[in-house]
């Protein structure tokens, strides 16, 4: 005899509530007729469902991402970054507690060594006919954050190798819900042949008919749930092994959306709105923005983190604020409209030359046109830098744009020989947007205030009414 199984999977939603109505839909559709037909299946995610650039997510500190899921049906989940990180250890260590799935993600631990009561490295399911399968779950390591957060993330590698064995006893197939990326699936599959399923996410590569690489199956769903994602795994009882692994993607942008779902979103949607009602400030007088030029908030907010780190000096784009303030009542929800962004203040050491660079680099219209998506920016164009505690000496070009000739901290030319600490949005030190930033060796985060919350600070002492 041989039994088909089937898992159905998402990654990434990152709160675009937008596609979670039709997720919900197919998910129940598909799932009902399976079970209709007796086959087992199951609906799991892969992270970073939660994104508090949404303000239902913001609002709910990710619970209402949870309720979600719930109604939706899943069964096994596993932690992505934007859940782990953009939270404090109190809001993450509570953030399942209401959950109806249950949460596999074998390599975080709470700095403590109290875990929360829904956390388990593993689990084992049993098919209608008795194939156990064991689902294991890692996130990806950026303990630079997480430790700032009381949590350790271990290395994944070494975990696996923990935790792979004692379940291969228990399971009759393994898979693993893996928010590391795409190439850290591809070396996990080289590595540990007795994987049979990986199912990704983290990177938001889109494997339309999976992959195989070895004998391991693998397979990721792009983002924001565009698609969702099946594997159908073949056991065949005589032989007592898996005759067959399949794995789509399946486009369901098109699908109708779930009528019950999208009454849920908007019921959310407006206690979110409610929640983040609450007022900071009256201003007596609009505050504009423009990503070309520096503006009195963004003047100010930059001023801000230099204060928070008490750094020698200080630097933000002016992408980072998508719309100005009009006078009268600003409120929570007003802030979260215009800095969405989960990102959070950090401090690199520059050397003068290195520091000298970074602010040139940022002067040219190749990097303020920039249309930057990801490492935590959920703007439009990076947009024109704006700097506490520097001034720059500026030559206009033939071609309009400007040459920064020498900075100066103080009335000071920066030195080449000396070290300065430089505040930052912490986008900055991930990929090569500013490779003299992304490449200091001394890089330290200021966690769970995100600069939003700095720039509600910055309304607070410096447009009062």
């Amino acid at each position: 005899m041989k039994e088909n199984i089937y898992f159905y999977y998402t990654n990434d939603l990152h709160s675009n509530f937008d596609q979670w109505s039709r997720v919900t839909g197919y998910l129940k559709e598909t799932r009902d007729s399976r079970r209709k037909l007796g086959c087992s299946c199951w609906a799991v995610d892969i992270g970073d469902h939660v994104d508090r650039v949404h303000p239902i997510s913001d609002a709910f500190m990710g619970k209402a991402n949870v309720q979600l899921m719930n109604e939706a049906g899943y069964d096994v989940v596993t932690l992505g970054n934007n859940e782990g990180i953009t939270l404090s250890h109190q809001d993450l260590f509570h953030l399942y507690d209401e959950a109806d799935f249950e949460i596999v993600c074998a390599n975080l631990h709470s700095s403590d060594q109290i875990e929360p009561a829904w956390l388990q490295q593993s689990t084992i399911l049993q098919s209608a006919h008795g194939v156990n399968i064991g689902v294991i779950g890692l996130t990806a390591p950026f303990n630079a954050f997480y430790q700032l957060l009381d949590w350790y993330v271990s290395p994944p590698f070494e975990q696996l190798q923990q935790v792979i064995d004692n379940v291969k006893k228990q399971a009759d197939i393994v898979v693993l819900l893996s928010h590391l990326g795409y190439s850290e699936d591809q070396e996990i599959a080289k590595n540990f042949p007795d994987i049979d399923v990986i199912i990704g996410g983290h990177t938001h590569h889109l494997l339309r008919n999976g992959e195989y690489v070895n004998n391991t199956l693998i397979t990721a769903a792009g983002k924001h749930c565009h698609y969702v994602g099946e594997v159908i795994l073949t056991w065949d009882h005589d032989e007592h092994k898996l005759s067959r692994k399949e794995a789509y993607a399946l486009n369901i942008t098109h699908l109708p959306k779930d009528k019950t779902t999208e009454r849920r979103i908007e019921q959310l949607s407006k206690q979110a709105t409610t929640i983040l009602a609450k007022p900071i400030i009256e201003l007596a007088y609009p505050l504009e923005v423009n990503w070309f030029q520096s503006t009195p908030i963004l003047q100010a907010l930059t001023e801000s983190i230099k204060k928070q780190t008490e750094a020698d000096c200080a630097m933000l784009n002016a992408g980072l604020l998508l719309e100005g303030l009009p006078a009268g009542k600003v409120t929570y929800g007003d802030v979260h409209r215009i800095c969405p962004h989960p990102i959070n203040t950090c401090v690199v050491k520059l050397n003068g030359d290195e520091l000298l660079e970074v602010i040139r680099a940022s002067q040219t219209k190749e990097f303020m046109q920039l249309q930057l998506k990801g490492f935590g920016f959920r703007g439009k164009v990076l947009g024109k830098m704006a700097f506490a505690g520097l001034e720059m000496d500026m030559e206009e070009l033939k071609n309009g744009e400007y040459f920064v000739k020498q900075a100066f901290l103080g009335s000071y030319p920066l030195d080449p020989e000396k070290t300065y600490t430089v505040a930052t949005a912490d986008t900055f030190t991930f990929g090569r947007l500013l490779p003299e930033v992304a490449k200091s060796e001394i890089k330290q985060y200021y966690l769970p205030e995100f600069l939003r919350d700095i720039l509600v600070y910055t309304l607070k002492e410096g447009f009062k009414d």
